[in-house]
């Protein structure tokens, strides 16, 4: 009984919260022009249905009733913004969180929740999510019980024992030996996975839930308890054995790989696209861009402090890679994302729009726009016909859908105007739905 007033209460303030109308005229704005990395002259956009329907110099004249008229001034009107590398369970949750509580519907509901939300209102139209229990909340999200982004799901991690996603405690057997299932496995956090039968079960497993990509744990990593950094995971033909099975279904892999050896294994494999990637070296790098590999990046920042020594030395080429890899890679014309992949420290989800700040020591204002909605939205659609929302997003375009800012401020001038999403976010729409409206002067 309690979790149904957790959730009718929860449904009763996504419908206060959602504007609901079927045409919306944005009158006098400037929107950003990816093509000519500036702000247009003033135009007039109309949104009808969850599309963008006409952009004119010159205004538009609608007749039909229902129109919200959204009296613009002369503000920017941008793309939605969007993070390709979120764990919305994780990131929502601390470690002694995940690993005591039960992660009863109830408790995932009112955490990972509110999260969400709070990512959407901080201008967060879409995200892609990099592994974890996740279908839930985007069906209460996509049905309209829950509020947050458009979700691009993995669904559970897929590694190897010992590898990167192996989150047994040292309590916890194999199940190969011992019979028993593991606790993150249960609850759909990860898929141990060993040899060419068991990944295929595993891929295709996440596949008829719903993922719209897979991830799978190339190579060792800083979170985890079993493996080094320098460590590569799963053979040649483990790695085949996912790619082949996403591809029958029209979609891609994405590898975990901070390392060039377990990289160019994955290249070899077939994957598509390779997350963080700090350790990288020229060549490896090289090899990405012609062959035409996105890399999944992000600028970490060091908070070691407090950590054990285990992951300090494991983070340290991480954090001191990254300074070399965001430049090379753009020199070399690797095909570049940006993501966040907070874990288990709810606290920096607030700092997500900051994080974008910090690679302007490598790009321009226009590059860092650029990245974080067209580039990004060209990545999510990587997921072909297994991606849960067709069509173009990323950019303000007749036809595109209509997941749209309104803010104040030039950002190509001054991109700190993204940082403070409660000030200068003045309108937030997705999915043509307004989602949050602190225009003064809209007309209804």
């Amino acid at each position: 009984m309690k979790l149904f007033s957790v959730i009718f209460f929860l449904f009763i303030a996504v419908n206060q919260l959602v504007a609901q109308t079927n045409q919306v005229l944005f009158e006098n704005v400037r929107i950003v022009d990816h093509k000519l990395a500036k702000l247009s002259d003033p135009v007039n956009v109309l949104v009808e249905g969850n599309l963008i329907k006409k952009i004119s110099s010159t205004s538009i004249s609608v007749s039909e009733p229902g129109l919200t008229i959204i009296e613009g001034e002369g503000r920017t009107l941008m793309p939605g913004l969007i993070d390709v590398h979120v764990h919305l369970v994780f990131g929502a949750l601390t470690m002694p969180e995940m690993m005591t509580n039960d992660l009863s519907e109830e408790f995932l509901v009112n955490k990972v929740g509110g999260s969400a939300q709070n990512m959407l209102m901080r201008g967060f139209t879409s995200v892609r999510d990099a592994g974890g229990p996740i279908f839930p909340l985007k069906a209460g999200i996509d049905n309209g019980n829950l509020v947050g982004p458009r979700i691009w799901p993995s669904g559970a991690t897929i590694s190897q024992t010992s590898g990167h996603g192996d989150y047994r405690t040292p309590k916890e057997p194999s199940r190969r030996f011992t019979g028993v299932v593991s606790r993150a496995e249960r609850y759909g956090a990860t898929f141990i996975a060993d040899g060419r039968d068991e990944v295929l079960t595993a891929v295709r497993e996440n596949l008829r839930f719903g993922a719209s990509q897979i991830k799978l744990m190339a190579g060792g990593g800083t979170a985890s308890a079993y493996d080094p950094i320098d460590v590569t995971q799963y053979t040649l033909d483990e790695m085949k054995a996912a790619v082949d099975a996403a591809e029958d279904w029209g979609t891609y892999v994405t590898v975990h790989a901070y390392t060039p050896r377990a990289v160019q294994r994955a290249i070899e494999a077939g994957v598509k696209c390779v997350e963080h990637g700090q350790m990288l070296d020229e060549e490896t790098l090289k090899l990405m861009a012609k062959n035409d590999i996105w890399l999944s990046l992000q600028n970490l920042v060091d908070n070691t402090e407090g950590m054990d020594e285990q992951r300090r030395i494991k983070r340290k080429p991480v954090l001191e890679g990254q300074a070399k890899v965001w430049p090379l890679a753009k020199k070399l014309g690797v095909r570049l994302a940006w993501g966040t992949d907070f874990l288990f420290e709810p606290e920096l989800n607030e700092l997500q729009n900051s994080y974008m700040l910090r690679l302007q020591k490598w790009f321009s204002n226009a590059e860092i726009l650029k990245m974080i909605t067209q580039d990004n939205g060209e990545l999510l659609q990587l997921s072909g016909l297994r991606s849960p929302y067709q069509g173009k997003l990323g950019v303000v375009e007749e036809q595109a859908l209509a997941d749209l800012l309104l803010i104040d401020g030039n950002p190509f001038e001054d991109l700190s105007v993204i940082e403070n999403p409660e000030k200068n976010f003045l309108l937030i729409m997705k999915d043509g739905k307004i989602y949050k409206d602190d225009i003064k002067k809209a007309k209804h």
